[in-house]
């Protein structure tokens, strides 16, 4: 690897050069290559010095430091006909503001989802506890929602619901739910079980993610939809017997 390695942008600074909008220079030891979009010329790199190949036999840019990056000159047959500048590329990363809608957006996506998953798994079931556990957590989800949306409204953006599934809300997606098939309990009770600790686990990083950026009511956000999560996931574990009981039931009926 030399100095010169790497994705180099192109500007120019004087002479018959062209503008060069768009060009870059991609150099990797001993070759590289110049590209304009999809159209490239390849050279050979000879100590500081780029010698292009046929058809292009006679040009040379001839490199020197300047402020971490190249100021360049460009020869024909050994006379200066254009002076460029070469600079790092820049890398197209997505500033942490951007990060944070997106993290409060997936996660609005998150709690409709699971919103969605309740009000299936409320209309397969009579026990009163368990209706009792889901409804409470139906209503806690709602509230989960409507403060996400609030902070996306804040930051001047308005729920994508996340069209493409990704991170959580794909995890979430992959969870069966199958409610149409004996031990409806126990089912419910693993999935939902899973479901909570996903949720956790995406409102941990809301949370870090948000401070980074300084939206501190953000942050607070996630640390109170995280608490109630939490404690829904100790609530079904408290009913672990239940669960089982029911499943058992509805297994041995089911024979």
């Amino acid at each position: 690897m030399t100095e010169l390695d790497g994705v180099w942008e192109v500007e120019r600074t004087g002479g018959a050069l062209p503008p060069l909008v768009g060009m870059r220079k991609r150099i990797n030891g001993t070759r590289g290559r110049t590209e304009l979009g999809p159209v490239g010329v390849r050279f050979a790199v000879v100590g500081t010095q780029l010698h292009y190949r046929r058809p292009l036999n006679g040009f040379v840019d001839v490199l020197t430091p300047l402020d971490g990056g190249w100021a360049g000159r460009a020869l024909f047959r050994g006379r200066e006909y254009g002076r460029f500048r070469l600079t790092p590329a820049r890398r197209k990363t997505m500033d942490l503001q951007s990060q944070l809608v997106k993290h409060i957006d997936e996660a609005l996506a998150m709690e409709e989802n699971v919103k969605r998953m309740l009000d299936g798994a409320l209309e397969l079931f009579d026990d009163p506890q368990v209706i009792d556990l889901i409804e409470h957590h139906r209503v806690e989800t709602e509230e989960h929602s409507l403060r996400l949306r609030r902070r996306l409204e804040a930051r001047g953006a308005s729920p994508s619901m996340v069209r493409e599934a990704t991170g959580i809300v794909a995890a979430l997606a992959k969870l069966p739910l199958d409610m149409v098939r004996p031990e409806k309990a126990g089912r419910f009770a693993r999935d939902a079980y899973a479901t909570e600790h996903l949720e956790i686990a995406s409102y941990q990083l809301l949370e870090r993610i948000a401070r980074r950026a300084g939206d501190e009511e953000t942050a607070e956000i996630a640390r109170q939809n995280r608490g109630e999560e939490e404690a829904m996931a100790r609530r079904l574990d408290e009913h672990w017997d239940l669960f089982t009981e029911q499943s058992l039931r509805e297994e041995a009926a089911a024979v």
